[in-house]
C-alpha cells in the first residue's frame, strides 16, 4: 500500500500485485481498504487522466472492483467516506474528445462494471444488506449518473457498441425495482432544440434502428426493468398506443422526433413485410410484451387496437393481434433468393411467440380475440408439428395453444377448450403435444438459462475481447433452422423461463382435465328425470331406462379414454431419457387416477340410481295392477246393482199390472196396525210428560198460594184456548 505512492514504475507493479492478492482473499481486502485504498486509487486515476488514461487506470479500476465485489461493508465505506463523485466523473466525456481508443473503451467498461457492482450489491444477502443496494441506487441517481449513462448509451452513437450496451444495461439495473429512479429516467429529455424527445422514445428508436443485436438486447433490457412491477408506467406507455394513418406510417423515423412512444412502437410493429421489417417488427413486439406483461388493463387496450390494411384492396382494418400472427406465419415462409430460409427469422418467431404467450396469459378476452380467426388454430397445430421449426419455436407454439385451453372461457361451438383439445388429440396426439414441453426444457436455450454463470470480472486478459463485441455473422448462424439463435437465451431470460415452467404445469393439468371430461358428457338436466304431462307410466319408465343406459355408455367411454391417456403418459415417462420429467408425469398419472376414481364413483352412483328407478317402476307397476283390480271389482259391483235394480223394477211393474185386491187390503191392514202401535207408544210418552207437568203445576200453585196470589184467577182462559185448538188437533190425528 505504501508503494502506491512511490515512483511510477514501482507503483504500477504494486498495483498489479494488489489486483492479484484481492481477487479472493477477504482478509487482504479489509487490510487494503483500511490502509486508504479508495483515496489512493482515485488519486492515481486523476493523475493518469481519467477514462482517457492508459492501462494504469484500467489496473486501478480492476483493484477497485475486486475490493467492492461481494463486500457490503466496503461498498458502505466507499459511499460514506469519499462518495461516488470520483467514480461518476470517470464516465463524464470531455466535449473535445469523441474518439474512443481501445484503452479508453476498456477504461469505460471497467468504470461501468464498478457502477454495476454498486447497483447489484451483494447477492444472496438478508434484507438489511438489500437496503444498502437501494441506497447505492438512490445516491448514484442523485449524483446524476443517469445523465452520463444516457450520454454513453444513447446519445454517443460514435461510442463503441460494447460501451453503449454496458451503459444501457447499467440504466436497466439502476431503475429495476426503484420507483424514483424509474420516474427520473422517464422525465429525462435528450437532444437539442428543436429536436428534443423523451429518453424512453430515444431508447425505443435505438431498438428499432440499430444493426447490432446486442445493442437491441441491451436497450430492450431497459424497458424490461422499467415495466417490471410498474403498472402505472405500463399504463402510461400503453395509453400512447394510437395507430397512425398509412401516410404517416411509412415516414422515416428521423423526420418525426415528436412522434409519441406508442405511435413509434406501432410503426415498428406494422411496417411492410420485407426481411428487415420483420426483424424490426419482432423487436417492437419484444417491447410490447414488456408493456403488457401481468397487466390486464393494458392487454385489453391492446386487443382493441385495429390497424388499417397496407392497401385498401387487402380489406378493412384488422386487430393488432391478428397482424402479429400474420407476421409469425410470414417469418416461417420467407426465403432468400437462393431458396434458403432467412436466418433472422430464427429470432423473429420466438420473440413474436413470446409476445403472444404473455398477451394471452390470464386474459380470456385475448384468447377469444386470437381464436376469432379460425386459421390461427390450424397454423399453430402445423407449427407445433413442423419438422423444420426449432425445438424452442415448437415448444412456445405448444404453450400458446395450451393457453387457449387454460384461459378459454368461451362457450361458442368451435372456439371452446373442448374443441381445441380434440383438435390437438386428432392432429398431434396428447402425448406428443405434452412432449413438446419436455423437449423445450431440455433444449440448449433453457439449460443455458438455468445454469447462468455470474458475470466474469474485467481483467487484463479478458478486457481486449470484451471491448470488441461483434454480433454473430450470418455464416455462423445455425443452418436450416434446426438450432436456435445463439442470442435467444438473452431474450428468453431466466424470469421468463420460470414463468413458462409454471405455465406448463397449469396447461398440463388443464388439458388432462378437459380431455378426461369431454363436452359430450353434459350435466343431467332435471327435466329429463321428471314425468311429462300426459306421459304414461310405462313410457316414462322406458325413457328413464334409456337415459340411464346412455349415461352408463358415456361413463364406460370415459373410463376407456382415461385409461388410454394414463397408459400413454406412463409409457412416455418410462424411458431413461424421460427421467427429468418423471415428477410431472407422476403428477399427471395421479390426476388421472383421481379422475378414474371419480368416474368409477359416478358410475356406481348411476347404477344405484338405475336400481332405484327400477324399484320405483316396479312399485308403480304394482299400484297400476291393484288399481286395475279395484276397477274390475267396482265394475262387477256396479253390474250386480244394475241387475238388482232391474229385478225390482220388474216386480213393481208386475204388482201394478197383475196384483189381487186381497193383497192390497192385507197390506193396508198391516200398515194401519203398525201405525196404531206407533201412536200408542207416542200417547204413552205424552201421558208421562203430562204427569210431570201436572206435578210442576201443583208445586207452583202451592208456592203462589204461599206468596198470596190467586191461582184460579191466573188459570182463567187457559183451558178455553186449549179447547179451541182441539178440533184441529183431532182432525190432524184422523
Amino acid at each position: 500500500m505504501d508503494m502506491l505512492m512511490d515512483r511510477e514504475v514501482i507503483r504500477n507493479e504494486a498495483l498489479l500485485l494488489l489486483t492479484h492478492l484481492t481477487r479472493e482473499a477477504e482478509e487482504i481486502k479489509k487490510i487494503v481498504v483500511f490502509e486508504g485504498a479508495f483515496e489512493k486509487i482515485f488519486s492515481i486515476i486523476r493523475e493518469e487522466g481519467g477514462s482517457d488514461g492508459g492501462v494504469v487506470v484500467q489496473d486501478c479500476l480492476e483493484l477497485l472492483n475486486n475490493l467492492l465485489c461481494n463486500s457490503a461493508s466496503n461498498q458502505i465505506l466507499l459511499r460514506e467516506t469519499i462518495g461516488f463523485d470520483p467514480l461518476v466523473s470517470i464516465l463524464k466525456l470531455r466535449a473535445s474528445t469523441y474518439s474512443f481508443t481501445q484503452q479508453k473503451t476498456i477504461n469505460l467498461l471497467s468504470a461501468l462494471e464498478t457502477i454495476t457492482l454498486l447497483i447489484l450489491g451483494v447477492p444472496d444477502t438478508e434484507i438489511a444488506k438489500d437496503s444498502d443496494k437501494m441506497t447505492n441506487k438512490t445516491v448514484l441517481v442523485q449524483k446524476n449518473v443517469i445523465d452520463h449513462l444516457l450520454m454513453l448509451g444513447v446519445e454517443s452513437q460514435w461510442a463503441p457498441v460494447s460501451v453503449r450496451c454496458a451503459a444501457l444495461r447499467c440504466i436497466g439495473d439502476l431503475i429495476a425495482g426503484h420507483a424514483k429512479n424509474r420516474d427520473a429516467l422517464a422525465s429525462k429529455v435528450l437532444g437539442e432544440e428543436p429536436q428534443l424527445e423523451p429518453s424512453l422514445n430515444s431508447i425505443l428508436r435505438i431498438i428499432l434502428r440499430t444493426s447490432s443485436m446486442q445493442e437491441f438486447i441491451a436497450a430492450d433490457y431497459v424497458f424490461k426493468c422499467f415495466t417490471e412491477g410498474n403498472a402505472d408506467g405500463q399504463t402510461m406507455l400503453a395509453s400512447t398506443l394510437i395507430p397512425q394513418p398509412n401516410s404517416m406510417t411509412h415516414a422515416p423515423p428521423e423526420e418525426d422526433v415528436h412522434m409519441s412512444f406508442g405511435s413509434m412502437l406501432l410503426q415498428g410493429l406494422t411496417l411492410s413485410e420485407s426481411e428487415g421489417d420483420l426483424e424490426t417488427c419482432s423487436r417492437a413486439a419484444s417491447v410490447l410484451s414488456h408493456v403488457l406483461k401481468d397487466n390486464i388493463q393494458c392487454k385489453e387496450r391492446a386487443i382493441r387496437i385495429e390497424l388499417e390494411a397496407p392497401t385498401p384492396s387487402l380489406g378493412g382494418a384488422e386487430p393488432l393481434m391478428h397482424r402479429m400472427v400474420k407476421y409469425l406465419a410470414l417469418a416461417s415462409s420467407m426465403k432468400t433468393k437462393d431458396g434458403k430460409s432467412i436466418s433472422g427469422n430464427l429470432i423473429v418467431q420466438p420473440i413474436i411467440l413470446k409476445l403472444l404467450v404473455i398477451w394471452l396469459s390470464k386474459c380470456p378476452n385475448a384468447v377469444q380475440c386470437f381464436l376469432d380467426s379460425r386459421p390461427h388454430l390450424t397454423y399453430l397445430l402445423e407449427l407445433i408439428s413442423s419438422p423444420s421449426a426449432t425445438v424452442c419455436i415448437r415448444g412456445l407454439a405448444a404453450l400458446l395453444l395450451g393457453e387457449c385451453v387454460l384461459y378459454n372461457k368461451s362457450a361458442e361451438n368451435g372456439k371452446d377448450s373442448f374443441t381445441i383439445v380434440d383438435s390437438i388429440s386428432q392432429k398431434i396426439g396428447i402425448t406428443a403435444f405434452l412432449m413438446k414441453f419436455d423437449e423445450m426444457q431440455k433444449s440448449s436455450i433453457f439449460t443455458s438459462v438455468k445454469s447462468a454463470q455470474p458475470r466474469k470480472p474485467l481483467t487484463r486478459s479478458t478486457a481486449a475481447s470484451m471491448a470488441e463485441i461483434e454480433d454473430v455473422e450470418e455464416s455462423e448462424l445455425p443452418d436450416q433452422k434446426k438450432e436456435d439463435h445463439p442470442f435467444l437465451s438473452l431474450i428468453l431470460d431466466a424470469q421468463f423461463v420460470n414463468f413458462l415452467r409454471g405455465l406448463e404445469d397449469e396447461i398440463r393439468e388443464s388439458i388432462v382435465e378437459v380431455y378426461s371430461h369431454p363436452k359430450s358428457q353434459v350435466a343431467v338436466v332435471p327435466a329429463e328425470l321428471e314425468q311429462k304431462s300426459g306421459e304414461a307410466d310405462r313410457e316414462y319408465i322406458e325413457r328413464l331406462k334409456l337415459f340411464v343406459e346412455k349415461q352408463c355408455f358415456e361413463i364406460q367411454g370415459l373410463l376407456g379414454r382415461n385409461a388410454t391417456l394414463a397408459e400413454e403418459l406412463a409409457k412416455s415417462g418410462g424411458g431413461s431419457e424421460q427421467r427429468t420429467s418423471g415428477v410431472s408425469d407422476r403428477v399427471q398419472v395421479d390426476a388421472l387416477r383421481r379422475d378414474l376414481q371419480e368416474a368409477s364413483q359416478r358410475l356406481e352412483f348411476l347404477k344405484a340410481e338405475k336400481a332405484k328407478l327400477e324399484s320405483e317402476a316396479s312399485k308403480y307397476r304394482n299400484i297400476a295392477e291393484k288399481t286395475e283390480s279395484d276397477l274390475r271389482s267396482l265394475s262387477d259391483a256396479y253390474n250386480s246393482l244394475e241387475q238388482a235394480n232391474f229385478n225390482l223394477e220388474k216386480e213393481v211393474k208386475a204388482l201394478r199390472s197383475g196384483g189381487s185386491g186381497l193383497d192390497l187390503e192385507a197390506l193396508k191392514a198391516e200398515a194401519r196396525e203398525e201405525a196404531q202401535k206407533e201412536s200408542e207408544a207416542e200417547l204413552n210418552d205424552l201421558l208421562v210428560c203430562l204427569g210431570q207437568e201436572q206435578s210442576k203445576v201443583e208445586r207452583l200453585s202451592a208456592r203462589l198460594l204461599e206468596l198470596g196470589e190467586d191461582v184460579d184467577k191466573l188459570l182463567e182462559g187457559i183451558g178455553e184456548e186449549d179447547d179451541a185448538a182441539l178440533p184441529e188437533d183431532e182432525d190432524e190425528e184422523e
